[in-house]
């Protein structure tokens, strides 16, 4: 078991979270959630052991078989994927060596409790050597093709975290700690995974911003709210905390919307009390009985009385508003949690058809391609997702229709209006020592217009003016979408534009898309994302690809209308 108690990490003056307690027990599934940068990593690796908290601690169970997985895995370049996978597995006999070592030691100390789990470890690794568990884990993260003699510094960026999940898994571990473990997997591997987290005994932490991964695997989602510097547990996978949050979003407006009605009626009192004071202030200077000056002293001691109680009155009135307004009991209004704010409006006239290919091969070697014979179109204001499996061909075709790989065979034929914006997977269209500022600039008349435009997508203040390569992958990918909007494209290639972005810039971004009138065609996992943004599905299989809905006429002439 694993326990968080009273944990706070600040830098300097600034809390990233504090008070937070929690425990992870086998069997609990959490998601950690909340927006990029309030802290969700570095509580990761307070409890990974990497990092230390500035208050609080955090507590495991003796010998616990803790796993892993950070967002960048560092890997030796010139070790093999067989020697990296190997180490991992364990050597069958060494382990049966240690079993039986482990096993003298026990019959001599029965009542020992941590040599009883290190036995009971032992076996669990040795079977899983015995039943071939590397083969599986290898084959569900889509890593069996890869030659074991194969360098680690050739594998690719998405290849490498699939290996680093697959090490975590090998390892055969009692808690899980998962920073991103969605990113780089495509449906099927997102599906295999699902299932072998939900048939695992062990406790579970993640931290993801797949929807649909969180619905399917989550039985409780911790939320970091970087407003109040804390963590809240909510019962549920993410639909079920979603109903949770609104139903206090609710509530809390209504009790807000009570207390202003509270306050305005207060105010009014107030207001009258003072007319009051002073209208009888007024009587007091000049007071008449039947038409006469009133000049008798008591009547005017009486009426000044009244005017200064009525004011006292007032006065205690409003320092009682003052210390209602700064009290505990004061609801403050509920706000929703920031997002980007995208807007595609001014990009040029697009004609109906957008993109055609006739008869196309993609890939790297000639007479090797990895798609051919695709006749495929694109019409303005379509909405289409590609998918398939990782390696089978996405992206070459994405690079092909880009113009960035020569075609194998075949023709693409593009619109003449149509302006292409490409967001790659691994950021590579950036400049990393040129800082965010620097490059949305040569698209804006002026420095404060480019950071007003940034700030749209939630880089502001120092942000802007740190190097890319400083940045966080969030950062990065908001900087992608500004640069595209700010060129006016009108005609997006997306690689899967959704990772590192947090839930609510993805529903934010989903919501942009879904107004935009040019056309998209996009590389994504996320089967929110597809379910409530995609027109028509392209599915990669076999070296071909099916249209999962009815497809554009591919007899029209390429022809622009005015």
């Amino acid at each position: 078991m694993l326990s968080v108690h009273s944990l706070k990490k600040s830098f300097d003056l600034n809390v990233l979270f504090e008070n937070v307690t929690f425990s992870l027990q086998p069997g609990d599934r959490l998601g950690l959630i909340g927006p990029n940068g309030c802290g969700k990593t570095t509580l990761m690796r307070i409890l990974a052991g990497l990092e230390q908290p500035s208050a609080g601690h955090v507590r495991r169970t003796a010998r616990l078989r803790l796993g892993y997985l950070p967002q960048g895995l560092e890997l030796d370049p010139a070790e093999t994927l067989g020697q990296i996978i190997g180490r991992a597995a364990g050597d069958p006999q060494a382990l049966e060596a240690d079993l039986a070592e482990t096993a003298a030691l026990l019959a001599a100390n029965p009542s020992d409790v941590s040599l009883s789990d290190q036995y009971n470890d032992l076996l669990a690794r040795i079977e899983a050597a015995e039943t071939g568990r590397a083969s599986q884990i290898l084959a569900g993260l889509g890593l069996d093709h890869i030659p074991p003699g194969l360098p680690a510094g050739k594998l690719s960026g998405g290849e490498k975290t699939r290996l680093g999940l697959a090490l975590v898994l090998l390892g055969e571990p009692q808690q899980l700690l998962l920073d991103e473990p969605t990113n780089h997997l495509d449906v099927h591997m997102l599906e295999w995974l699902e299932e072998w987290l939900n048939r695992s005994p062990a406790g579970v932490l993640f931290i993801s911003h797949d929807r649909a991964f969180l619905d399917h695997c989550a039985n409780g989602i911790l939320e970091m709210n970087p407003e109040r510097a804390a963590v809240r547990f909510y019962a549920g996978n993410y639909s079920a905390y979603l109903d949770q949050r609104q139903a206090e979003f609710e509530q809390q407006l209504s009790a807000y919307q009570d207390q202003q009605e509270a306050i305005q009626t207060m105010r009014a009192d107030i207001e009258r009390a003072k007319r009051q004071a002073a209208h009888t202030e007024r009587e007091t200077r000049s007071a008449r009985i039947g038409g006469h000056e009133m000049k008798q002293k008591g009547l005017k001691d009486y009426l000044r009385s009244r005017a200064t109680k009525v004011a006292r009155k007032a006065k205690a009135r409003e320092t009682k508003l003052e210390h209602y307004m700064e009290g505990e009991e004061r609801v403050e209004r509920p706000r929703e949690a920031r997002a980007i704010r995208m807007e595609f409006g001014g990009s040029p006239h697009l004609g109906k058809t957008v993109l055609r290919t006739f008869e196309l091969s993609v890939g790297y070697q000639p007479g090797q391609p990895l798609l051919c014979g695709l006749n495929l179109s694109v019409q303005s204001g379509q909405k289409i997702v590609l998918n398939g499996d990782n390696g089978s061909g996405k992206t070459t075709l994405l690079r092909t229709l880009l113009g960035d790989l020569p075609a194998l065979g075949g023709q693409v034929e593009l619109g003449a209006t149509a302006r292409l914006g490409y967001m790659p997977q691994e950021h590579s269209a950036l400049e990393m020592h040129k800082t965010a500022l620097e490059t949305l600039l040569p698209h804006f008349p002026n420095q404060t217009a480019a950071r007003t435009f940034l700030a749209r997508f939630l880089i502001m203040g120092d942000e802007a003016l740190k190097p890319c390569a400083q940045m966080s992958y969030g950062q990065r990918a908001r900087l992608l979408l500004a640069l595209m909007t700010a060129r006016e494209c009108n005609f997006l290639l997306l690689d899967e534009p959704l990772n590192h972005l947090d839930i609510a810039s993805r529903a934010q971004f989903e919501e942009a898309l879904s107004q935009f009138e040019g056309a998209v065609l996009a590389i994504v996992h996320d089967r929110y994302f597809i379910e409530r943004f995609a027109s028509e599905v392209w599915l990669v299989e076999d070296g071909q690809i099916r249209i999962a809905s009815p497809a554009p006429a591919l007899d029209e002439p390429l022809v622009e209308s005015n």
